[in-house]
C-alpha cells in the first residue's frame, strides 16, 4: 500500500458561496496570450476565491526573480489587482515559490500537498497532483531530492543566472523524457491511492492538476456509502493556433462547473 502523507487543512470562511480552480498555466514571457487571458480572467472573477493548484508559472527559481519590471513582478500585480480571496499550492514547476512572495501579494500558502478543504459543510482533497503519478519512478526520486531544504538551500545559493540556466537546462531533460517515456507512466495516476487519500479525508471529491488531462474519474464509493470522484484539472496553453483553458468552479449548493475564463467572469 502507498504511504498516505499527512495533510493540511484549509478552513473557508462561512462568507465563500463560489471557489474557482486554476493550474498548470505555465506562465512564461514567451507565451504573453497565456498571461494575458490569466490577468484578464483574474480580474473579473466573481468568485470569493481562487485556488491555484500547483505550475503556475513554467518555472520559478527564486524570489529575487521578482525584481521590478520583471514578468514575475508583473505576475505579482495581477494577484494584487484580483477582487477574490487567493490560495496556492505548489507544483512541479514552481516548488520554489516563496511564503514571503506570497504573503507580499496576500496569497494564502498551501504548504501541504494534499491539503483539505473545508467548505460548505463537505470535505475536498486538492492536490497538485504529480505524487499520485507513481509509476513515474525516476520523477518521485528527483521530486524527493529537489523538495528538500539542503538542496532548496544550496540552489537559492546560486547567482540568478545560473539559477535561470539550469532551469532551462532541467526544462529541456524534462521534456526529452517525457517525448521518450510512455505516457502511462509520467501522466496517469494512482487510482487506489487516490481512493486512499479520500478514505482518510473524510472527503468525497479530490480536485488535481499536473497531468493536462481534464476528466471526471469516478472512483466507486466511500466509506459512507457515497460515489467518490477524482477531478483533473485542465492546463493553459493559449497562442495563434491553440485556445486551452479551463476554470473549475464550485459553488455552495454543491455545483461543480468546468467554465472558459472568458465565461468565468
Amino acid at each position: 500500500m502507498t504511504t498516505v502523507p499527512p495533510f493540511g487543512v484549509l478552513h473557508a470562511p462561512d462568507r465563500w458561496r463560489t471557489v474557482d480552480f486554476i493550474s498548470d498555466l505555465h506562465l512564461k514571457p514567451e507565451e504573453p496570450k497565456t498571461f494575458e487571458a490569466w490577468a484578464a480572467y483574474m480580474a473579473r472573477t466573481r468568485a470569493d476565491a481562487v485556488i491555484i493548484l500547483g505550475d503556475w508559472f513554467e518555472a520559478w527559481v527564486g524570489d529575487d526573480a521578482a525584481a521590478p519590471g520583471s514578468f514575475e513582478a508583473r505576475c505579482g500585480q495581477v494577484l494584487d489587482a484580483c477582487p477574490a480571496a487567493l490560495a496556492f499550492m505548489r507544483g512541479n514547476r514552481d516548488f520554489l515559490v516563496g511564503g514571503d512572495f506570497l504573503a507580499h501579494h496576500r496569497v494564502r500558502d498551501l504548504a501541504d500537498d494534499p491539503t483539505v478543504l473545508v467548505w460548505a459543510g463537505q470535505r475536498w482533497v486538492l492536490s497538485h497532483g504529480d505524487l499520485l503519478c507513481t509509476a513515474d519512478l525516476p520523477y518521485q526520486q528527483f521530486r524527493q531530492q529537489v523538495r528538500s531544504s539542503a538542496w532548496q538551500r544550496a540552489f537559492l545559493a546560486r547567482p540568478l543566472p545560473e539559477r535561470q540556466a539550469i532551469a532551462r537546462q532541467m526544462r529541456e531533460h524534462s521534456e526529452a523524457r517525457h517525448a521518450a517515456t510512455t505516457p502511462a507512466n509520467y501522466a496517469h495516476t494512482n487510482a487506489e491511492l487516490a481512493r486512499q487519500w479520500l478514505h482518510t479525508a473524510g472527503a468525497r471529491t479530490l480536485i488535481h492538476g499536473h497531468t493536462h488531462q481534464p476528466a471526471d474519474h469516478a472512483l466507486g464509493t466511500g466509506a459512507d456509502g457515497h460515489a467518490i470522484t477524482q477531478v483533473v484539472l485542465s492546463d493553459w496553453h493559449i497562442d495563434a493556433c491553440t485556445h486551452r483553458a479551463q476554470v473549475l468552479r464550485l459553488t455552495a449548493d454543491g455545483a461543480r462547473t468546468r467554465l472558459d475564463p472568458d465565461a468565468a467572469g
